[in-house]
C-alpha cells in the first residue's frame, strides 16, 4: 500500500506540478491584496479538489457507459502523459501555461482566477483527470483506493502551499533552478507515463 501511495504521490504532483503553478499564480495575483491572494489560491484548490474528486469517483462508471475499457482508457492516459512529459521537459508545457496567463491578465474584467485559469485547466487540467482515473482504477480494495485518495489530497495541499507562498517561493528558487526541476519531473513523469501504456497492453492481450 505505501508503494502505491508513493507512486500515487509522484504522479500526481509531477502532473499537477505545484511548483510550476506557483510563478503563474503569482504573475495572475500581481497587485491584489494578499487577503484576496489567499482566497483565491483556497477557492482554486477546492474546486480542483471537486473537479478530481468527482472523476475519481464515476470515472469507471463513465467509462463502462461509454463502452471504454480500462485498458484502452490506461493505453490512451499514458500517451496522454507522455506527451505532457515531452512538453515539460522541452519546455512547452510552461510556455502555453505563460502564454494563458498573459492572456488572463491582459483582460482587465477578469480579477477572480481562481476557477480559470487556476482550477481548471491549471490544477485540474485533462492529465490529472486522465491520472486519477487511471490509479483509482488499478487501486484493489478500499485500502489501495484511500491510499491514491491520501496521496491526491497531499499533493493538493502541497498546491496549496505553492500558491499561497507563491512570491517567496519564486524568489527562492529562481527561473533557472525551476527549470531544470520541471526537466528532471518530466523524464519521471515520461517513465511512468510507458509503464500505464506496457500495463494497458497486458491487460488487453491477457499477458
Amino acid at each position: 500500500m505505501i508503494e502505491l501511495f508513493l507512486s500515487a504521490f509522484a504522479m500526481l504532483f509531477v502532473v499537477i506540478d505545484p511548483p510550476g503553478c506557483a510563478p503563474i499564480y503569482a504573475g495572475l495575483t500581481n497587485g491584489a491584496r494578499p487577503a484576496q491572494q489567499r482566497a483565491m489560491a483556497i477557492r482554486a484548490v477546492m474546486i480542483a479538489t471537486a473537479i478530481l474528486l468527482v472523476f475519481a469517483l464515476v470515472g469507471e462508471a463513465l467509462l463502462r457507459t461509454l463502452g471504454i475499457s480500462l485498458s484502452a482508457f490506461r493505453i490512451a492516459g499514458g500517451i496522454m502523459l507522455f506527451i505532457i512529459a515531452l512538453e515539460m521537459v522541452f519546455e512547452k508545457r510552461q510556455e502555453r501555461r505563460e502564454d494563458r496567463a498573459t492572456k488572463i491578465m491582459d483582460t482587465p474584467e477578469v480579477e477572480d482566477v481562481s476557477v480559470f485559469p487556476m482550477a481548471m485547466p491549471m490544477i485540474a487540467g485533462p492529465g490529472s483527470i486522465a491520472t486519477i482515473m487511471l490509479l483509482v482504477s488499478r487501486a484493489e480494495g478500499p485500502g489501495q483506493t484511500a491510499a491514491v485518495f491520501g496521496a491526491l489530497i497531499l499533493v493538493l495541499l502541497l498546491t496549496l502551499g505553492a500558491l499561497l507562498a507563491a512570491g517567496p517561493l519564486m524568489r527562492l528558487l529562481g527561473a533557472k533552478i525551476e527549470a531544470v526541476i520541471t526537466r528532471l519531473l518530466g523524464v519521471l513523469l515520461a517513465a511512468l507515463a510507458i509503464q500505464f501504456v506496457i500495463d494497458g497492453v497486458k491487460t488487453s492481450f491477457g499477458v
